[in-house]
């Protein structure tokens, strides 16, 4: 199952700058993880300071 970012998204962008396939983007209010693209490696996971993305 791809990666999903929660609410607790801080902006950052440390998430998207470690996507190997360039899956992640800003949106709105967060960045958002295109679930077609997510080859689920987990490294957005292991930078984000807040755990805000999960597996689905």
């Amino acid at each position: 199952m791809a990666y999903k970012i929660s609410d607790e998204c801080i902006s950052c962008g440390a998430c998207a700058a470690e996507c190997p396939v360039e899956a992640i983007s800003e949106g709105a209010d967060k960045y958002v993880i295109d679930a077609d693209a997510c080859i689920e490696c987990g490294n957005c996971a292991d930078v984000c300071p807040v755990g805000a993305p999960a597996a689905e």
